[in-house]
């Protein structure tokens, strides 16, 4: 069957399609991972978004069940140079494009994926419309006009009930902007007791659960629209030592009375360069946001630049100056090189123990 893209600005990419068959609108974004392509259609960040891959061969690995980073696909559309429909690994299940007709994505390959990279990285990140219904480019321009983009997908990608996960070491809230599998993986690898809340859950209800430390965990979306969380995480890291992810980073930056802003085209792949000013060392890290940290707006108000990128020197970390509160940009669980920063997670836990003299 036929594919395309259209995008706002008048643009057309003419391809194949595959997965379901249907039209989408979304946010046009790309990433650059070589790998991974199970994890990134499932990471809830994506939500609302139509990912472009910059590597050409998707789909050759297959996807099974255990690489998953939540239960469905946020993503919007998935757009590929080539897609693999015979994909060989001793861990594969099914093929990718069965698995986006199971979760209902539409795909288009065949299209020149570094001519989409290089138009978004000039335009910056588009509103989109995919398709493979063979609709007409004056039906798709139609569609495209008429829909929006807004919504608040935190709310939609996050848990809407609270949830327990037994464990025998400290007791951990985690605020749920649409957490990733693997987040919740690295804190019960380390004994920790997890209940995971809504966002917008209020502070006397997270209080109540007498928790040793606080997780802000990724989602997707702007994360001023997070308005309940950021009220409370106002108040929690007064009390509770408080450790952000990705959005979770964003929203604290929020509370401290900082700013965010949105990026021309965000950083999302599994090679991000980031510098760790403390340990004076470089780490390869694993990234999907289209927001950043305003650098000053945060360091006047008691935080300190923990991590930078070293491709554009945006704030990658910080930390508060006299609470037990830090955050980073990028995804500690991403696990994308031989030496990762699965470090973060022994700092909280670190923290924790040091606040309590007891765990």
């Amino acid at each position: 069957m036929n594919g395309i893209l259209y995008l706002e600005d008048g643009t057309v990419y003419k391809g194949k399609g595959f997965g379901k068959v249907g039209t989408s609108v979304g946010e046009l974004v790309f990433n650059t991972s070589i790998t991974g392509y199970q994890e990134i259609l499932t990471d809830p960040s994506y939500a609302g978004q139509i990912i472009t891959m910059t590597y050409p061969l998707i789909g050759n690995y297959g996807v099974n069940n255990e690489e998953s980073e939540s239960s469905k696909v946020y993503a919007k559309g998935f757009v590929t140079k080539s897609i693999s429909k015979t994909p060989s690994n001793y861990m594969s299940e099914k093929s990718l494009e069965d698995m986006l007709k199971d979760m209902g994505v539409v795909g288009v390959c065949d299209v020149d994926t570094r001519s989409i990279t290089k138009r978004i990285r000039n335009q910056g990140a588009l509103k989109c419309i995919i398709s493979n219904e063979n609709l007409s480019i004056k039906e798709l321009e139609d569609i495209l006009k008429k829909s929006s983009l807004k919504e608040d997908w935190m709310k939609s990608a996050g848990t809407d009930k609270v949830f327990h996960i037994p464990g025998t070491g400290p007791k951990i809230a985690v605020m749920d902007f649409g957490i990733k599998r693997n987040i919740i993986n690295n804190l019960k690898y380390r004994g920790c007791d997890i209940t995971v809340f809504p966002y917008y859950t209020t502070y006397d209800e997270i209080m109540n659960l007498n928790p040793d430390g606080v997780l802000l965990s990724n989602g997707p979306g702007n994360p001023e629209a997070a308005i309940e969380g950021i009220e409370t995480v106002k108040k929690i890291i007064q009390k509770v030592p408080t450790f952000g992810i990705c959005m979770g980073h964003q929203v604290l930056a929020l509370a401290v009375g900082g700013s965010t802003y949105k990026m021309k085209y965000g950083h999302r792949g599994g090679n991000h360069g980031v510098y760790d000013i403390h340990k004076d060392r470089a780490y390869i890290t694993s990234q999907n946001h289209g927001y950043a940290v305003d650098r000053k707006s945060v360091e006047d108000k008691g935080m300190e630049i923990t991590h930078i990128n070293l491709n554009d020197d945006t704030v990658e970390g910080m930390q508060h100056k006299e609470l037990p509160v830090f955050s980073v940009q990028f995804h500690p669980e991403g696990a994308p090189g031989p030496t990762d920063s699965t470090y973060l997670f022994d700092k909280f836990i670190d923290q924790l123990k040091e606040d309590k003299k007891c765990l």
